[in-house]
């Protein structure tokens, strides 16, 4: 999710490091959504629907600077069963405000296809977060 910030979300964090706002703070726990058509900055992508399918809870280590660029990984395993069958193509990543705030978004390196009743998991360090 190289950069793939939701437009919102930089705003916010523009405008606090910059003082003419308060950050909003991050609702925990995080969920990660999965995509099969992606969305842009300001637009979300189609989420999965059917079978067994919910978000799930996504930790995050602490961002990192390496190469010129902060960055970070999910710190466990994500997993979701009983999936519908459908081809996965994009991430989000979102709070659990009562309206869920998107905060990131990417395009999986390679999309997935799942048959009804699969298992997808991301490994730990899978989903990385990063920004110049």
């Amino acid at each position: 999710m190289a950069g793939n910030i939701d437009l919102a979300h930089a705003n916010n964090i523009i405008d606090a490091s910059l003082g003419t706002a308060a950050l909003t703070a991050t609702v925990t726990p995080l969920k990660l959504a999965l995509i099969t058509s992606a969305g842009t900055n300001v637009t979300p992508g189609t989420e999965v629907t059917g079978g067994g399918y919910a978000a799930q809870t996504a930790a995050f280590n602490s961002a990192a600077a390496a190469a010129g660029a902060a960055s970070t990984t999910n710190s466990g395993t994500i997993t979701y069963t009983n999936m519908p069958a459908g081809t996965v193509t994009s991430l989000e990543l979102r709070d659990s405000s009562g309206t869920p705030k998107r905060k990131w978004l990417g395009n999986l390196t390679a999309s997935k296809t799942v048959g009804a009743g699969d298992t997808l998991t991301f490994a730990t360090g899978a989903v990385v977060i990063s920004m110049p």
